[in-house]
């Protein structure tokens, strides 16, 4: 499957713009915030080698960022672990989703949402199932949002280097799981998740 700008096309057509994309980056770690970016895309000038962020290289994806920052309109909303462990994974995605779109500096006439939850906005939403594999708009906010993303792990990396954040991301990978073993968990964890609870002790 390879993501086309046929339905903000339709919309455009249909409805003018802008029409933002919108993604996530980050619900399923056990450190470290969810990011969520929205991006609009310049029909006339739509970036080369824009994928699901999943499905390239982090080079490719450090590259394709470059070129989407220097062509589009980007928004970035990020939930930290705080507002993680006060409201759940969702809804602090969510409401990233929601910043995102508010740090745009126009307005967007459609949104169109990663996954079947969206967040609620003034304007109407969208949600498409696979959507970073489908849309372009999604597919440019799943890089932006993952570029940034890594790059504040590797940067929590630098602050706790046992960890090995500037790898696994976050995520709960064998090395990861050892480390909160054997050096406990860092202000950076998510403590509403069961394997840092479990590692606090606390069920």
């Amino acid at each position: 499957m390879k993501a086309t700008f046929e339905l903000e096309a339709i919309e455009l057509e249909l409805h003018g713009g802008p029409v933002a994309g919108v993604d996530e980056a980050g619900r399923g770690p056990l450190a470290g915030p969810v990011v969520a970016a929205a991006v609009v895309l310049d029909p006339e000038h739509i970036p080369t080698g824009i994928a699901d962020s999943k499905v390239l290289e982090a080079e490719q994806r450090r590259q394709v960022y470059q070129d989407i920052l220097a062509a589009a309109r980007v928004g970035i909303g990020i939930a930290g672990v705080e507002r993680i462990d006060s409201e759940n994974i969702l809804n602090a995605s969510l409401w990233a989703m929601a910043e995102a779109v508010a740090r745009l500096d126009t307005p967007p006439k459609l949104v169109l949402v990663d996954g079947n939850r969206a967040p609620h906005l003034a304007c109407p939403t969208r949600t498409i199932i696979q959507g970073d594999a489908k849309c372009l708009s999604i597919a440019a906010a799943s890089i932006v949002a993952k570029v940034v993303r890594d790059a504040m792990m590797v940067e929590i990396s630098r602050d706790y280097p046992n960890y090995g954040f500037e790898r696994h991301k976050g995520y709960g990978t064998r090395e990861h799981h050892a480390a909160i073993e054997r050096y406990g968990v860092t202000p950076h964890h998510r403590r509403s998740f069961r394997p840092v609870q479990l590692a606090l002790g606390l069920v």
